[in-house]
């Protein structure tokens, strides 16, 4: 697959945009993409050998209709098995599949879903990922939330009743240091039962530090588990370093978070083996860590400002299924979350059959939840978003639509003591 993802560069300047097509044009410019950069925690484990090896070897076209019978067959699902699930051949069994992960859901989740909201504090970013809107080159307005603002937000967010948030920052040590993130875990501990993270990878002790602040989990995507592919999309930054983001579950759970949250974006590279080392990715760790709560996200490209043409190509809502399904099956007990880069009709159907958490009352943008909220203009500046979402459902609308199809919505379930 091409990359087709590169902005337009007419407002930069004149060296801006020569090391920006030098980045594009001569690989040889770019730093290995494989080896730490200094600061960067190196530990020991053997769980991205046993992903990687299995993805390589990994050949969907070899699995028949007979194979996915059998798997579906099988009380407990295996390795080969889930392999078999995600291949081409279980597309005309995805009624089957449905039904399999419908029961394997109402087993370990009843018929409750749960709700959260994700909060962009900042979206400044070091990275040159050329399909992302928070991308260094990309030309947006930064922003980054002062705490007094952090809080407000917050607030704002508290007073709809949600009780779960997802603190998001683009990645920018200079910009949004972890002491920074940490004050606002402090704040967001004050307004909500369950914190969560999705910032830049960082090492153990810091994430012993940002549990500590008040966060419980960490989401981290890999984007594409394929090593060649990664190297052609993230071409300067520290994200551009491939094995330090994938140990990045682990350092956290080493760190004490209580857990960890894993995605590949859709549409980037080969979306099955993508999906596969994602299932892998999980299955592993979880026997690592078995008091650690795990759970996946299936997100797709989704358009950016500036480039209009980033969409997840061969990864449509029947492929999108197939894998949901097939991670339901595969990781009966794994939570399963489905943003609002999807529609709600999609959405609305996902939850009765596998996913286990949706988004509401979203925004990837900056500081703007008063305007969206309440209608009301904000006193400071806001920052663009990271991507377009699809669905822009409220939590009031989002609950009652849950509750409309016979399901539970969840806020929180946890009491601390």
């Amino acid at each position: 697959m091409e990359n087709n993802f590169f902005i337009d560069s007419e407002y930069l300047s004149e060296e801006a945009l020569k090391r920006k097509h030098e980045l594009e044009n001569n690989p040889a410019s770019r730093k290995n993409h494989m080896e730490y950069l200094e600061g960067m925690e190196i530990i020991k484990s053997d769980i991205r050998d046993k992903v990687i090896s299995e993805m390589n070897a990994y050949d969907y076209s070899k699995y028949t209709a007979k194979d996915v019978v059998n798997a579906l067959e099988h009380k407990t699902c295996s390795v080969e098995d889930f392999k078999a699930l995600l291949s081409p051949a279980a597309e005309p069994f995805l009624e089957k599949m449905a039904e399999r992960a419908r029961a394997e859901t109402g087993k370990h989740f009843g018929n409750t879903v749960y709700i959260f909201t994700p909060l962009y504090i900042a979206n400044y970013c070091e990275n040159y990922c050329v399909y992302c809107g928070f991308n260094c080159y990309n030309h947006i307005r930064r922003v980054k939330l002062s705490l007094e603002e952090v809080e407000h937000e917050m607030k704002i967010i508290a007073d709809s009743g949600m009780e779960e948030i997802l603190i998001l920052t683009g990645e920018s040590r200079a910009k949004s240091d972890v002491k920074y993130i940490g004050e606002a875990c402090k704040i967001a501990r004050r307004y909500f039962k369950m914190v969560g993270l999705e910032i830049y990878p960082v090492n153990t002790d810091e994430y012993a530090y940002l549990h500590e602040c008040g966060a419980d989990y960490v989401t981290v995507f890999q984007e594409t588990y394929d090593a060649q592919k990664y190297e052609t999309l993230h071409l300067a930054g520290h994200k551009r370093v491939w094995p330090y983001r994938f140990d990045a579950q682990e350092r956290a759970l080493m760190g004490g978070m209580r857990g960890v949250a894993f995605s590949a974006l859709l549409g980037l590279s080969d979306f099955r083996k993508d999906a596969l080392a994602t299932a892998l990715h999980v299955y592993y760790l979880q026997r690592k860590y078995p008091h650690a709560e795990m759970s996946l996200s299936c997100p797709r490209l989704r358009p950016i400002i500036n480039n209009e043409k980033i969409n997840p190509l061969d990864v449509h809502e029947k492929q999108l299924c197939q894998i949901l399904c097939a991670y339901r099956i595969f990781l009966p007990y794994a939570g399963i979350t489905v943003s609002s880069r999807e529609s709600k009709q999609f959405r609305d159907g996902i939850v009765k059959i596998a996913a286990t958490k949706v988004s509401a009352g979203v925004s990837t943008g900056i500081g703007d939840h008063e305007s969206k909220y309440t209608g009301k203009k904000t006193d400071h500046e806001e920052g663009d978003a990271q991507f377009e979402i699809s669905d822009a459902r409220s939590i009031d609308s989002m609950y009652k639509d849950m509750s409309g199809e016979g399901l539970q919505p969840v806020l929180n379930d946890y009491l601390y003591l």
